[in-house]
């Protein structure tokens, strides 16, 4: 999983404002487009609430390697609520968190926009290989590692632009850290994928229409 968890001070203000605008405005299309809906699809609805239960437990949970990960179902949010309904959960997930002392206020703003690339990338690539990789097991499990990865990609680069206060290393030294950081989130990202991929599975097998398909 991306996660960064640093506390409030650790960026600048300015910075703290810039994530934070960027969250509100995907979160803001986010709404817009749930709310130009016709007619609200009262199973994504549930599934939302019901990802947004889970996912803040697990997210809760956590591993102790190399000063403790966690997982955080992120792709799994975005193949069963969709990217629009899956943006709310994140942002949702990191004001509890947040509320209980996991990363200060002023980075909810961070991690939500780290959250929602994992949504959206776990989202899309599970609709695009549909037709090369039918089996939903392995396609739900591909297209969490494919989330993760952007994930982590997108909290390296927030975090170098950013800079962190206080701290007295160059740019390149900050990126070898966030690098062997995110190696580590890497390598808990593939028992999250086998474990959506199970989830996923057995949602397929049972209600396939609660993930778009058809028997």
């Amino acid at each position: 999983m991306a996660h960064i968890h640093l506390e409030d001070g650790s960026f600048s203000l300015f910075f703290v404002l810039v994530w934070w605008a960027a969250a509100i405005i995907l979160v803001g299309i986010a709404i817009y487009l749930i709310r130009a809906e016709k007619k609200p699809d009262r199973r994504k609805i549930t599934l939302a609430a019901f990802c947004t239960a889970a996912a803040f437990a697990i997210f809760q949970v956590s591993i102790p390697i190399f000063g403790g990960v966690h997982l955080n179902l992120t792709p799994l949010i975005g193949i069963l609520a969709g990217p629009a309904a899956g943006s709310l959960v994140v942002l949702i997930i990191n004001i509890l968190s947040s509320a209980i002392g996991h990363g200060g206020w002023g980075l909810i703003g961070a991690n939500t926009l780290v959250n929602i690339v994992e949504v959206v990338v776990g989202y899309s690539c599970f609709r695009l290989l549909k037709s090369t990789i039918p089996a939903f097991l392995p396609r739900a499990g591909i297209a969490t590692i494919a989330g993760l990865l952007c994930g982590n990609i997108a909290m390296i680069l927030i975090i170098v632009i950013s800079g962190v206060q206080g701290v007295n290393q160059s740019p390149g030294q900050i990126l070898a850290g966030l690098s062997l950081i995110a190696a580590v989130n890497m390598g808990v990202a593939v028992i999250e994928a086998f474990i959506t991929g199970l989830i996923v599975a057995y949602i397929g097998k049972v209600r396939p229409d609660l993930l778009g398909e058809e028997k």
